[in-house]
């Protein structure tokens, strides 16, 4: 099951004092921290009357999502603290199993191979939720299941969030170790592979972990601009043109792109180079 797109404005379901009260939210959220706004500010900012722009904060503010400091024409307004417990309690409640698994029954469909959800223990890829795609021949792939992070298609997506010295790290940790004549097994060679998959929004496992397979992943980010795992889809090779994979790549991009967004990544933060910690990930932690 897709997720259902939002309802349009002119829906009978919009509630538009809700909406302007997201919008004012919003609004604050994106002003430098200490530096709050003032009621005409703010009404100017979104188009809103004075009064209904007062009347807005006046209700957010007794809510605790709005703090107001001053007095008169001085008053300044930035977001309340209730804010936090609330954003506490989303991330409590997250699961990134249950967030990518409508984007990965879509992938599966769309692509007609099998897509796989992952994150990074102890310095491996584990596929934590897989859906099979509508292949004639079925792939030996399995839940739970470790793959080198430099050799496959989920695993270099994840490392691709990395900065070098991090993946030197890794790397000399785990080894590169040679799964088929087409595995990339120096260390220069692989960081230079990663800055193309990071600037092109996917890695590919062409033929690197096993022969006659391919795997395309693509990195998740979470709220804090910090990479949580992985998607891929996964099939067999059979001679398809280049084009063909890089078509599947911006699939594969895009749905991770969805994902993301729905773990609240917001792609104008500032970036995060860092695998993110446990508490969006089923299963066990993530080292560090």
């Amino acid at each position: 099951m897709e997720p259902s797109p939002p309802e349009p404005e002119d829906s009978r379901y919009w509630v538009r004092s809700v909406a302007r009260a997201v919008d004012v939210l919003e609004l604050l959220a994106a002003r430098p921290p200490g530096e709050g706004m003032s009621v005409t500010e703010i009404g100017q900012a979104l188009g809103l009357s004075k009064s209904a722009a007062f009347a807005t904060l006046y209700t957010l503010t007794r809510r605790g999502l709005v703090a107001d400091d001053g007095a008169g024409m001085s008053r300044r307004y930035r977001l309340g603290m209730a804010l936090a417990r609330l954003g506490s309690q989303a991330l409590a409640q997250t699961s990134l199993r249950d967030v990518a698994r409508p984007h990965l029954v879509a992938l599966a469909r769309t692509t007609a191979a099998t897509a796989r959800l992952a994150t990074l223990v102890q310095d491996q890829a584990v596929v934590i939720d897989q859906v099979g795609g509508n292949e004639r021949v079925r792939l030996d792939l399995r839940m739970g299941s470790h793959e080198l992070p430099h050799s496959t298609g989920l695993g270099k997506a994840i490392l691709s969030c990395l900065p070098p010295e991090q993946v030197r790290e890794l790397v000399g940790r785990v080894g590169l170790l040679r799964r088929t004549a087409r595995t990339i097994t120096d260390p220069g060679t692989l960081l230079a592979h990663l800055a193309e998959s990071r600037a092109q929004g996917y890695a590919i496992d062409d033929e690197e972990d096993a022969e006659g397979v391919f795997c395309i992943g693509s990195p998740l980010l979470g709220h804090d601009g910090a990479c949580v795992g992985a998607i891929s889809i996964t099939g067999l090779k059979l001679d398809q043109p280049a084009w063909h994979y890089q078509e599947l790549g911006r699939t594969v991009r895009d749905a991770a792109g969805r994902i993301s967004r729905d773990l609240g990544y917001d792609p104008d933060a500032p970036a995060v180079t860092t695998v993110g910690g446990p508490e969006l990930v089923d299963g066990p932690a993530p080292p560090g």
